[in-house]
């Protein structure tokens, strides 16, 4: 059986200071702090949410804080490159914005039909911009940060390091991934539900989209990169904790469930994440991953124009907020785009001293779960 996902919903990585990541990426990245809330299974640490405007699927990334955790270890199991989509016409202008802001990033390489330009975040997260002409379909946070012509257009994918690729190529092609080629090192899959998702729901291909840019509108290409020699990667600062795939809706959601257990998967019973309903498993390679429906999305308790603004809690830790506020160190980000860069209002989540931080190491430990519970 074969439930066809349309691709990533978000990917979930370990950072360390909170501030120092929120400043990274709302204003290297231009990317929008959509939700400031706290990690469900740990609540005195912040969940971070970066994406578009409305924080759409296919353009979220989310980060645990972890101020004074150790660093992960680079190696098989987990997701080592998260990828984002740029119009082709854009790489000398992200060259000379990290050039700005002293961001140390590679020359452009060149690689299946596009080019990317590989650099890291402040912690080590490994990362890419990759130009590529399905980003011409994708409609940009207009008022954001970077000019709209230039903006980030959510993911154009992740990179998996694996020490055999074969089990986790099966299960890719049982989520309706379709193998497009291998170069340089990397065997490529990308979801072929992606021409039916409508934009207004994080989908960005219209019927008459070529087939090339299909292949990487939002978050819907996934490579694999095989070294058998590799050591076992550890998830800390650094490293992304899991991989998230799009459910258009509870139905679905059971289904895959459903699907994975026959398959011999430990899938996790659903969990609520407020703005959307989640199951965890490792796939054969040992990778988290995640199956999220698509709503109810970030504005469920704040205004679009809002969002990111306060730290919102969902109701079964509402009387706990005060406790929990004064542990969460205080941060502050731009409550809007171009006009908070240049001077606008700025939001701040006052609180008391930070809390001790919290060992990472264990990626089941931080909303997600042991996979084999």
């Amino acid at each position: 059986m074969t439930i066809e996902t349309p691709g990533i919903h978000h990917v979930t990585a370990i950072a360390g200071d909170p501030q120092t990541n929120v400043d990274f990426y709302t204003d290297a990245l231009g990317l929008r702090l959509v939700k400031r809330t706290v990690n469900f299974d740990d609540p005195t640490t912040y969940h971070l949410y970066y994406g578009d405007e409305v924080g759409r699927p296919g353009t979220i990334l989310t980060f645990f804080p972890f101020e004074g955790a150790r660093p992960g270890r680079a190696g098989t199991g987990q997701a080592r490159t998260v990828a984002f989509l740029v119009p082709p016409s854009s790489l000398d202008y992200w060259i000379d914005r990290f050039d700005e802001r002293g961001v140390e990033h590679e020359d452009p390489a060149s690689r299946f039909d596009e080019r990317a330009v590989a650099f890291r975040d402040p912690d080590g997260l490994r990362l890419e911009l990759v130009a590529h002409s399905a980003a011409d379909a994708v409609e940009p946070w207009a008022d954001g940060p970077v000019p709209a012509e230039h903006a980030v257009r959510g993911f154009f994918g992740v990179s998996l390091s694996l020490a055999d690729g074969g089990p986790t190529a099966d299960l890719l092609r049982a989520m309706g991934f379709e193998s497009v080629g291998e170069e340089g090192g990397r065997a490529r899959y990308r979801a072929t539900d992606a021409a039916g998702v409508d934009a207004a729901d994080g989908g960005t291909v219209d019927d008459g989209a070529a087939d090339g840019d299909r292949a990487a509108v939002p978050g819907t290409v996934v490579d694999l990169a095989v070294d058998p020699d590799a050591p076992r990667g550890r998830v800390g600062v650094d490293a992304v904790h899991h991989v998230a795939f799009r459910a258009p809706d509870d139905e679905t959601q059971l289904a895959w469930r459903e699907e994975l257990t026959d398959r011999g998967l430990g899938v996790t019973p659903v969990r609520d994440r407020q703005y959307f309903r989640s199951i965890y498993f490792r796939e054969p390679g040992g990778v988290l991953f995640e199956i999220a429906t698509d709503p109810p999305g970030f504005a469920l308790d704040e205004e679009v124009e809002a969002l990111g603004a306060d730290l919102k809690l969902p109701p079964w830790l509402e009387d706990d907020r005060e406790r929990l506020e004064a542990r969460l160190p205080p941060i502050e980000a731009p409550t809007g785009g171009r006009a908070a860069t240049d001077g606008g209002e700025v939001a701040s989540a006052d609180s008391g001293d930070p809390a001790d931080p919290t060992d990472p190491v264990d990626p089941g430990g931080t909303e997600g779960g042991d996979a084999d519970e």
